[in-house]
């Protein structure tokens, strides 16, 4: 019997490392003669670098570089395989909401400098290839601060530099290249198709989830519309019809105009790194799961990453939620067999996120007594 266990990270109770841990456990418990095969898996988010340190046999570059907002420094890093000359980047490690507090929250604050920084690291060290996860971030920029960090500028009427914010997006009036772009493959990992602009743009989507108010999105809005335009105009570059260039706060639709970046699948690039294709395929059952498990679960996550990988194979998809929000019908036509709601009824929410692993244990175990023995 050989079963895959492939979950993301369960949001604010554990690590997809941890959930998929947690699951052999239960499932050793049930069924100790079952064949294992763990890999924690990531959309291409938060959680990546974790998800792909292994199967990378990935260094851990450190690096001190700027928060999200100008004065704030953060211990920060990213992923190097010298022999790849492959950087791997997450976005979040330097400009992510997890480095303020709920009342620092402002997109028109904060800056993806920090990024630019890692970036530049990676440069630096000779990186020829670089993936950028991105997910979690606090910035409504377009990327200009990621682009000030590598050496481009931008100014205002006066020709006096603008701080690269969200609030800065409006003043800009002219934007001057560095005196060297690098010539290197870099992509940036994006399962969502959010454009730049508009009712399902940057600002009007991502904006309150950064703690943008309304006035604060209507601004960001007329920001990143004024420079898409002068970016138009002056380099005849359409941003606006890049399909998930509004994926955090812009910064997709800046990379592919500032870096020259490529715009690619998350959980299909992290698939292809962890070598878990060839797994799926000869598995009878495949376990995966998140904290809820909903329609979202199938557009650009992690369940309808690996539940997509399977359609064509003979494995059996299992599904280990805290929270399942989808009927057996809903589920089974994106080719799930079943799906499991980890979290007693009777436990609250705050219980539940401290116990996730244990409910999770037990779950497996329970599916791995009453399936794998029958």
């Amino acid at each position: 019997m050989k079963i895959v266990i492939a979950t993301d990270s369960f949001k604010d109770c554990c690590t997809a490392s941890e959930a998929s841990k947690a699951i052999a456990q239960g499932i050793h418990a049930g069924y100790p003669q079952a064949e294992l095969f763990i890999q924690p898996m990531a959309d291409g988010g938060e959680g990546t670098l974790k998800v792909l340190q292994d199967p990378l046999q990935g260094q851990w570059m450190a690096c001190r570089v700027q928060g999200p907002l100008a004065p704030m420094q953060v211990d920060a890093g990213y992923l190097w395989n010298a022999d790849q000359q492959l950087a791997v980047i997450e976005m979040a490690q330097a400009s992510g909401l997890q480095h303020l507090l709920e009342s620092q929250r402002n997109p028109m604050q904060t800056s993806s400098y920090g990024t630019g920084q890692l970036i530049q690291a990676a440069l630096d060290l000779g990186a020829q290839r670089i993936l950028v996860a991105v997910g979690g971030s606090a910035t409504v920029d377009l990327g200009i601060g990621m682009a000030a960090a590598l050496g481009w500028r931008f100014q205002d009427e006066y020709h006096h530099d603008v701080s690269p914010t969200g609030q800065g997006l409006l003043k800009i009036e002219k934007i001057l290249r560095p005196t060297k772009t690098p010539e290197v493959d870099i992509q940036i990992l994006c399962d969502v198709s959010n454009p730049l602009l508009g009712e399902n743009g940057a600002a009007k989507v991502y904006g309150p989830q950064k703690g943008a108010s309304r006035s604060d999105v209507v601004l960001l809005e007329v920001g990143l519309t004024h420079l898409a335009g002068l970016i138009r105009r002056e380099f005849n570059v359409e941003l606006d019809g890049i399909a998930g260039g509004g994926a955090v706060g812009g910064l997709a639709a800046g990379a592919a105009f500032f870096l020259e970046a490529t715009l690619v699948p998350g959980f299909e690039t992290i698939l292809q790194q962890t070598g878990l294709m060839e797994a799926l395929s000869e598995a009878d059952y495949v376990i995966t799961g998140e904290g809820r498990f909903d329609a979202q679960s199938f557009h650009g996550k992690v369940i309808g990453g690996i539940a997509g990988a399977c359609a064509k194979g003979a494995s059996k998809v299992i599904v280990m939620a805290g929270q399942v929000h989808l009927n057996q019908e809903q589920y089974r036509s994106h080719g799930i067999e079943q799906a499991l709601a980890c979290t007693p009824a009777d436990v609250s929410l705050q219980q539940a996120l401290q116990q996730g692993p244990e409910h999770l244990q037990q779950c497996a175990q329970q599916w791995a007594r009453a399936t794998l023995k029958s």
